[in-house]
């Protein structure tokens, strides 16, 4: 039964001020990166980081905070999201770089996110921080067509090399599309 008391009103963005970081990595990283943006998410520490300061992030993760391993690293496509969360001080784009940070040492857990323009897929490697990132990286590339500067073979991975475009990219609408993957022996 729907709220007859409710009022469209009770749904408008307000401009609201940044959370405060309740985590001590956060607050180092907010401390460290001009511009950075605090947020919890369910229990885990997220901070918002500007896209040129990307790799300069993890260096310090690693170096300063003691977070050994990069668990993954991940797109979200924006492109056909009705209703989108973005924290205060964040300037939404279509794509989000986004990845996870693991100290065992400290049993901390982290996760960093940054924002991409569809006009310029582009965002610094962190396989030279992150050896593991390697793979991570290519297949986002692969399905997203995000292009990680700098990272030592970004090529297809799941793709055929002669495939156009991305498949998780929102460009197309959902059908059934007949793909041969990879080293598929039997093309359906």
């Amino acid at each position: 039964m729907p709220d007859d008391n409710a009022r469209e009103s009770a749904h408008e963005e307000t401009e609201a001020e940044p959370l405060p970081p309740s985590d001590a990595v956060a607050a180092a990283l907010l401390d460290a990166f001009a511009g950075s943006v605090f947020n919890d998410s369910h229990g885990q520490p997220v901070v918002y980081v500007d896209r040129a300061s990307w790799h300069d992030v993890a260096l310090h993760l690693r170096d300063e905070q003691q977070f050994t391993m990069c668990l993954d690293v991940t797109v979200v496509d924006h492109l056909l999201d009705g209703v989108r969360f973005c924290p205060p001080g964040v300037a939404p784009e279509r794509f989000e770089v986004v990845a996870n940070f693991i100290s065992h040492s400290r049993n901390r857990r982290i996760r960093v996110i940054c924002e991409v323009p569809a006009a310029e897929p582009t965002v610094s490697t962190l396989a030279d921080v992150y050896p593991g990132m390697n793979f991570g990286e290519r297949e986002a590339y692969d399905m997203f067509g995000i292009v990680f500067e700098g990272h030592p073979d970004l090529t297809r991975i799941l793709m055929p090399d002669d495939w156009n475009g991305y498949p998780l990219r929102k460009d197309f609408p959902p059908a059934r599309v007949p793909v041969t993957f990879k080293g598929d022996p039997s093309p359906r």
